[in-house]
């Protein structure tokens, strides 16, 4: 006699089958691969956006607040010292198109640095981009430096950077901007010169301050990085090398020592700090980037 299978069994036996299959077949892709990233020109990628920059009356923190104005800022707070080479400089940025106004402020003064960021957003706003440029240069041996240059060299290139990346940041968060802080620091931050040693210490302790910043700042989507700058030419550097060697003829004598045959230019610099400050800098948060033609580590 013909035995009869229940038909439950033949059910199970196809939804088994069925199962192997697909888990033996590829599932057809689902994901959304992302879209290519738009590169912004150079000539709007800070289009809209307004930035402080210290230091911004000369040398490297001018040229930055210059390559920023060409590059579609709309306003610029730049801060110093000097109210005569602010205006001058306010000056070239209203011709270059750019809103600007010139803060003056000590960068030792702990009431001046916080009134900086203050007073850029009573007339422009919430700033996008904050770069901290100015610095003390002061020379000292580990044998001469006094106390007071010490505590000088770590307000003006630690403290004053700390107070304003606190506080715009702050307000950034509050406005939901995604907004972005460059540090210019130095490559002597790495040990540097024995005749450095405030001076490197106290750019060491900014490099610290960038990446932990930047990883405070991570989900509010507010980046900050920093440039290590190397033997850069400027008017302030000739003045210096001039008063410490007595050689007006430093620069070419300097140029033959070095493997590119030049220094750094203050313009160089520019160029990647408004980068890190652009939306063409990406996700790159927490870098401190070494500018300069001695690699760090290398020995001939």
């Amino acid at each position: 006699m013909a035995k009869f299978i229940n038909p439950a069994i033949f059910a199970l036996a196809a939804i088994g089958t069925l199962t192997l299959v697909r888990a033996i077949v590829p599932k057809k892709a689902t994901r959304q691969d992302p879209k290519p990233r738009v590169i912004v020109d150079r000539p709007s990628r800070s289009s809209g956006k307004s930035f402080i920059v210290t230091g911004g009356t000369s040398g490297v923190g001018q040229a930055i607040a210059t390559q920023l104005a060409r590059e579609g800022a709309a306003a610029i707070s730049v801060v110093g010292r000097s109210a005569e080479r602010g205006a001058g400089v306010v000056k070239v940025l209203q011709d270059l198109g750019c809103k600007a106004q010139f803060i003056k402020a000590s960068m030792d003064d702990v009431e001046e640095v916080k009134a900086v960021v203050g007073k850029h957003e009573a007339k422009f706003g919430v700033a996008s981009g904050l770069v901290n440029s100015a610095g003390d240069t002061s020379r000292g041996t580990l044998a001469e430096q006094t106390v007071e240059d010490w505590d000088r060299l770590f307000a003006v290139n630690a403290r004053a950077p700390f107070i304003l990346t606190q506080m715009a940041t702050n307000s950034m968060k509050r406005e939901k901007i995604e907004g972005s802080v460059v540090n210019i620091i130095t490559i002597t931050s790495h040990g540097g010169q024995p005749y450095l040693c405030g001076y490197a210490a106290s750019k060491g302790a900014l490099v610290t301050f960038t990446k932990n910043a930047a990883h405070s700042l991570r989900s509010d989507r507010i980046r900050c990085n920093g440039i290590n700058i190397g033997w850069t030419y400027s008017a302030a550097e000739d003045k210096l090398q001039v008063r410490e060697t007595g050689d007006v003829n430093w620069l070419e004598k300097a140029k033959e020592k070095v493997p590119f045959g030049k220094l750094v230019l203050p313009e160089d610099i520019a160029e990647l700090t408004c980068f890190l400050l652009s939306e063409n800098s990406g996700v790159c948060t927490g870098s401190v980037i070494d500018f300069d033609q001695m690699v760090m580590g290398g020995y001939d």
